[in-house]
């Protein structure tokens, strides 16, 4: 009987595909059902056939068809089914993956978890590593089982994403270990794998590491022969690359101010052409700071000093990413710590190598200028930021502010509010609910969404 019943659905979808009406063409066993009437024929033949082709009539799947296992369990619970909702609205707002991440740490810092009903990550998505064993079913469709300590031994037995997080604990714990380990492990890998990898180094990275990195630094894979020269520039080691550093330092002088306390200072030599610009932007990306503080005939730490900061915002960025690209640990310390260079762009240059203290430090220190807003401290702080008084900021000011003058729904202000909720503390977050009804949002504002769950979201992580 399906079988016939979907033979002669073809005839009505056709006709429904030419706009006209079906309904004479139905299979034979719905028509005392349709009625006679025309139009209510039609509404019924389009809830039968509905029903019919989502319930009984199934695809057959090509190739072999194996079970998934069950989605395995987390070490922490899913979030309460009270807030599932509010977390479901939330999570397609967040427009990028970046943005996703920051949920996800907020999350994972008061030690909870997404529901699998209502999200999934990729089996290559950046999650915290709580996320591993959804991350390695979504890939195989079964569930990894392995050892609980990585070893050359056992390194097969581990998915990619479990395996990942073994070796980031590995190298927390014993970082001479870990190295020895990649060394052994790491050729059977593919390139993106050896990245992942390779990344986890500069957890612990010290001399000890360097055989290991001089024999990456000629892989086959160019991301790894990159990521491996940087991480040796670090330890002071490697190429300077004195050709393009020479190239880039003939974009600058150095010159002498001040009458009683002489200071020397690093001048842009003015750019003519976008060929030169672009020549400049380019070659930033080659030397090592180490590399690029040696053809300038200064130390690194001379040229943290002599640099002006503030009065080339492109050129901050660059020279900041070099840092975080190839300088040592002192060196983006320095960065990090001066006042000159608390600007958002050169500290997210910065953050691949700034601690989540320092992050804090910086995300703070940022929130206390005039000009900041919560989106840009976001990317600083990230959804973990855990910010106190966030609202009694100027930044916090200058939200109910626009608020307040926008009560006619004029404004959306919707990213300053969704970023305000990730950063903000849990304290933070119901302080900041009181002072926005207090400027007129009412209580079901969507846009409050985000503040609503930080609010709600217990912090289990101090009683685990």
């Amino acid at each position: 009987m399906a079988d016939a019943i979907l033979d002669a659905l073809g005839p009505v979808l056709t006709r429904w595909t030419m706009g006209g009406s079906a309904a004479a063409h139905a299979p034979a066993a719905w028509c005392a059902v349709l009625g006679t009437d025309a139009r209510e024929a039609e509404l019924r033949l389009l809830a039968l056939s509905g029903h019919f082709l989502g319930t009984l009539a199934t695809t057959q799947p090509t190739g072999d068809a194996r079970p998934r296992g069950d989605i395995p369990a987390l070490a922490r619970p899913p979030l309460a089914d009270a807030l599932r909702p509010r977390a479901r609205r939330l999570l397609p707002q967040m427009r990028d993956a970046q943005m996703r991440r920051h949920l996800l740490d907020l999350v994972d810092a008061r030690g909870w978890t997404l529901h699998p009903g209502d999200w999934m990550p990729r089996p290559d998505e950046d999650v915290p590593d709580i996320y591993a064993p959804w991350q390695d079913w979504a890939a195989s469709g079964s569930p990894s089982v392995a050892p609980e300590a990585l070893s050359a031994t056992n390194w097969d037995d581990f998915a990619p994403a479990a395996r990942h997080v073994a070796f980031a604990a590995l190298r927390r714990r014993d970082p001479v270990q870990a190295s020895q380990l990649m060394a052994e492990r790491i050729a059977g890998e593919p390139a993106d794998r050896r990245v992942r990898l390779l990344e986890l180094l500069a957890a612990g990275l010290s001399d000890a590491d360097r055989p290991l990195l001089e024999r990456l630094a000629g892989d086959r894979a160019p991301r790894v022969r990159q990521l491996a020269t940087a991480l040796l520039a670090r330890l002071g080691h490697g190429t300077h690359d004195d050709e393009h550093g020479a190239e880039l330092a003939a974009f600058f002088t150095i010159q002498t101010r001040g009458l009683l306390r002489r200071t020397r200072v690093i001048v842009a030599q003015a750019v003519k052409t976008a060929a030169q610009r672009h020549r400049r932007d380019t070659l930033f990306q080659t030397p090592s700071f180490d590399g690029f503080a040696q053809a300038l005939g200064l130390a690194p730490t001379e040229l943290v000093a002599a640099w002006r900061w503030g009065e080339d915002m492109a050129g901050d960025q660059q020279l900041a990413a070099m840092a975080a690209r190839s300088a040592s640990d002192a060196i983006v310390e320095t960065l990090a710590d001066a006042p000159s260079t608390g600007h958002a762009h050169t500290l997210i240059a910065l953050l691949p190598r700034l601690s989540p203290r320092r992050r804090h430090q910086a995300a703070t220190r940022l929130l206390g200028a005039q000009d900041a807003r919560f989106a840009m401290v976001l990317a600083i702080a990230g959804g973990a930021g855990g910010i106190d008084d966030a609202i009694r900021t100027p930044a916090g000011t200058a939200l109910v502010d626009a608020l307040k003058a926008d009560n006619q729904g004029a404004g959306d202000h919707a990213d300053e509010l969704l970023a305000l909720g990730l950063i903000a503390s849990r304290s933070a977050a119901r302080q900041a609910l009181d002072q926005l009804a207090a400027a007129g949002l009412i209580a079901s504002d969507p846009r409050l969404d985000m503040l609503r769950l930080n609010a709600a979201l217990d912090n289990r992580r101090p009683t685990e």
